[in-house]
């Protein structure tokens, strides 16, 4: 891409050919060996998730494609904004009795697991913003496979619109009541399911996403639980490592809601982690041994870091950006997108951000301060939004197409 210094370009030509010398040594598709009975389903068929996709959505939005009815379906679904809402009048049968299974909650859904959430967000709703944003946003560039589908697809190209409604998941997620009448989780999380489906049929059809992926079909069971595994035990393995003291309720309850919204992505109970300790287990089989370098994933990076200069390109928040993303992601993921060294940012934010956590963490037993902490947190991630979707309203839609700078 034009936008990438021939620096940046250099440098991650280097952290490639280093990653494929380990990525030759190590296998590939190593045999998956994460036992189900750590599950919420607590048993399984014993399936490799790397070869199972969405049996419910796949065939119901390949029929829709190959149609021509994605428009009118985006049309219908586009008003569908709450939990407490309707299904949308006007689906073709197929895609309403699709939406109609989708929306439904799991039976071992506890809506009061689900509203003490919210307490642990409204408490630590700074902390998750920055982890969400700088370190599993942009961890999402070195995970190979995610990367590639991003660049190739219809989202990678417009990353601002594609990043808008990733946020939109973030967002909706840390609301109260998230998934009761009044929240938005239910219509986000099968908008985003039928838009994975949608992207399962489309790149298979791009030559250059065929040409430098390592699976036939995107967005496996595998793939979505490293893509929650960037999100949430990502997030939860951070707030460990700063000894952040979470009551042992409200860390259940955080798992949980993360628990659903795996499950209503069409992610089967056999692959959902049952407690953070059987998490982090599956955390280390797959997503950590998954990260590395790509070419895509370096371009992707420059694009996300470049939503943090003004609109007329001038430079102010970039700098600080990288330094955030390098503490929180580490100097070798960091170096392998090719993310610019600020020495002493670097030192001062890697200096300063545990203060910081101690100090807000203090102010916590005081009255009012977790309502007071939410009130600047809400600010701060209605203007993320704003920022990312000016005076729009964010709404996810079925794409119909993959990325039409490479012809497919």
């Amino acid at each position: 891409m034009a936008e990438l210094s021939r620096r940046k370009l250099l440098r991650a030509s280097g952290a490639l050919g280093a990653f494929g010398v380990v990525a030759a040594a190590t296998p590939a598709k190593a045999a998956w060996t994460w036992a189900s009975t750590g599950s919420i389903a607590g048993t399984g068929t014993g399936r490799d998730p790397r070869y199972v996709w969405d049996d419910l959505a796949d065939p119901v939005l390949a029929s829709l494609l190959d149609r021509g009815g994605v428009p009118a379906v985006n049309d219908a679904l586009r008003p569908w904004a709450t939990n407490g809402q309707a299904t949308p009048s006007g689906l073709p049968t197929d895609v309403r009795s699709l939406v109609e299974q989708a929306r439904r909650l799991p039976a071992w859904a506890d809506m009061g697991k689900l509203d003490l959430a919210f307490r642990f967000t409204q408490k630590r709703g700074l902390y998750l913003g920055v982890l969400y944003g700088m370190n599993s946003g942009m961890m999402s560039a070195a995970i190979p496979r995610e990367a590639r589908a991003v660049y190739y697809s219809q989202g990678g190209a417009d990353l601002r619109d594609r990043i808008a409604k990733t946020a939109k998941l973030g967002y909706d997620i840390g609301e109260k009541d998230a998934y009761r009448p009044t929240g938005q989780m239910i219509p986000t999380c099968v908008k985003t399911r039928l838009t994975h489906a949608a992207v399962r049929h489309l790149l298979p059809q791009s030559p250059h996403w065929v040409a430098s992926a390592d699976e036939d079909i995107p967005i496996s069971q595998f793939d979505i639980m490293v893509t929650w595994h960037s999100l949430a035990s990502s997030v939860w393995q951070k707030l460990m490592e700063w000894e952040i003291r979470i009551p042992r309720d409200e860390a259940e309850a955080y798992l949980h809601l993360w628990q659903v919204t795996a499950h209503m992505l069409g992610v089967l109970d056999e692959y959902i982690p049952a407690t953070w300790d059987e998490a982090l287990a599956q955390r280390e089989q797959v997503l950590v041994p998954l990260l590395g370098p790509t070419p895509e994933g370096v371009k992707l990076a420059e694009m996300l870091v470049r939503l943090g200069e003004r609109i007329d390109g001038t430079l102010i928040t970039r700098p600080a950006f990288e330094s955030v993303t390098r503490y929180m992601l580490g100097d070798q993921v960091t170096d392998w997108l090719g993310i610019d060294r600020n020495p002493v940012l670097d030192a001062a934010v890697r200096t300063a951000w545990i203060p910081f956590v101690r100090f807000r963490e203090a102010g916590l037993p005081l009255a009012l301060a977790p309502q007071i902490y939410w009130m600047f947190d809400e600010l701060l991630r209605k203007f993320a939004l704003f920022y990312l979707e000016p005076g729009q309203k964010i709404n996810i839609e079925i794409p119909t197409a993959n990325n039409p700078n490479y012809p497919s």
